[in-house]
């Protein structure tokens, strides 16, 4: 697992800066998202380096069965600290729970943290309301009694349609069970997501093509594909150290990209982020789009709920104020998660306080991975200049670059911008 940022303490009392509270007679316009996180999962996978844990892992102080008590602690102290620093309160426009496996919680448990965040701040008459799940983790019944609580999308980690790949990645569940919990969920009234790892040592292009056939014939409206990246410290980074597996290869991974940009692209999907693509895009139509991954990707604020969790503000847009946000992120082990909460103290282990030219620089960053690209106007005199070179080299689209598309002069990726995204990130941020 990787460690914590480097930062600075958090208050006991979980304060924000003064300079994050609303202008005014200026409220907020932006979003205002949750996100939950559940650290629990049956077994860990071999390329896992997210902050969860097995229950043998947990020890004492860290129950399952009472976390949905400690969550809702950590959304009273959230309203708060938002009512203290005078940020207006807003309905929650998305709620995201992710892990983990939070769909190992008993549905009930799920339901009563949605009630606590409706509570405390009231949900969107449109709110979108997902929850990540393994696809050995549900049934009909717990998928209708999810709908019924007031969840509107699940996202299942399929990953592969090939046993062997699965066994790879040491993942639990039968392939042969996708099409079961994608009709379970449609017809309980959920959104569907099905999200795809591709590059997995061993996988061959025909193995990848068979997944995103597999995908396609479900008839899902989202797909996040991502491709394998195997961290240090994981057990299949051990494995990479010490030759028992070959390492990912990043030319097979790019002609794993585009298969599935083609793939998609021909059943009706468009891309709106990187690895992310969704029925309706190609008209401008975002409906099945994740809405609450688009208010990170536009640096909209969000709390993030549970051990581990980052969370963001930002402040108001004044001329000459040095910050324009603070991000801060929880203690990572549900034990001592759990033990700070009970003592009624935050359970924050540090933050950043950003200043308007880090902020800037995250804009473009995260920015320019989207479909609706980046203005060009946000960028410094060296990064315009960069454009032109940028789309000679195929790298940024030409005809949002000069505002042919009517929507202003933008910074659009092109398919092979993508594949290299980083690389326009650092010549556009010079």
């Amino acid at each position: 697992m990787p460690a914590l940022p480097d930062g600075v303490p958090v208050p006991d009392d979980g304060a924000l800066p003064p300079w994050v509270a609303d202008a005014p007679g200026a409220p907020r316009t932006g979003a205002f998202g949750v996100y939950l996180h559940v650290p629990f999962c049956s077994v860990r996978c071999g390329y896992c380096d997210f902050n969860t844990y097995t229950a043998s892992e947990l020890g004492g102080g860290a129950s399952q069965s009472e976390y949905a008590t400690t969550a809702l602690r950590e959304v009273d102290l959230a309203r708060k600290v938002l009512d203290g620093a005078g940020v207006a309160p807003r309905p929650v426009s998305t709620v995201f729970f992710g892990g983990g496996t939070p769909t190992m919680l008993p549905v009930g448990d799920l339901v009563r943290l949605l009630g606590g965040v409706r509570d405390a701040w009231g949900l969107a008459d449109d709110v979108e309301v997902t929850t990540e799940a393994n696809p050995d983790s549900v049934t009909p019944a717990s998928l209708r009694e999810l709908a019924e609580g007031g969840f509107t999308r699940v996202s299942f980690g399929m990953q592969s349609a090939v046993p062997a790949v699965l066994a790879t990645l040491e993942r639990t569940h039968d392939p042969r069970r996708i099409p079961d919990v994608v009709r379970w969920a449609r017809d309980a009234g959920l959104d569907v997501s099905l999200d795809l790892i591709y590059g997995t040592p061993g996988e061959s292009v025909e193995d990848w093509r068979a997944s995103l056939e597999a995908v396609l014939a479900t008839d899902v409206d989202h797909v996040s594909a991502y491709a394998l990246v195997v961290e240090p410290g994981t057990k299949m980074g051990a494995q990479l150290r010490r030759g028992e597996l070959p390492p990912p290869d990043e030319d097979d991974q790019a002609t794993k990209y585009e298969l599935a940009d083609a793939m998609l692209s021909a059943a009706g999907f468009g891309w709106y982020e990187v690895s992310n693509w969704a029925r309706g895009v190609p008209d401008g139509d975002l409906t099945h789009a994740c809405r609450h991954n688009l208010a990170y990707w536009r640096g909209d604020d969000w709390w993030g709920i549970g051990p581990g969790a980052h969370s963001y503000v930002a402040a108001p847009v004044r001329a000459g104020a040095e910050h324009a946000g603070v991000r801060w992120w929880n203690v990572k082990h549900p034990r001592r998660y759990a033990a700070l909460l009970e003592a009624g103290v935050s359970p924050g282990a540090g933050r950043e306080l950003l200043t308007t030219s880090e902020a800037a620089l995250e804009r473009l960053m995260l920015g320019v991975r989207t479909r609706e690209g980046l203005d060009l106007s946000v960028l410094s005199d060296g990064g315009r200049r960069a454009v032109a070179g940028l789309v000679a080299r195929g790298l940024l689209d030409g005809v949002a670059a000069v505002g042919g598309d009517g929507r202003g002069r933008r910074a659009v990726l092109t398919l092979r911008g993508r594949l290299l995204a980083d690389t326009v990130v650092r010549e556009l941020s010079d």
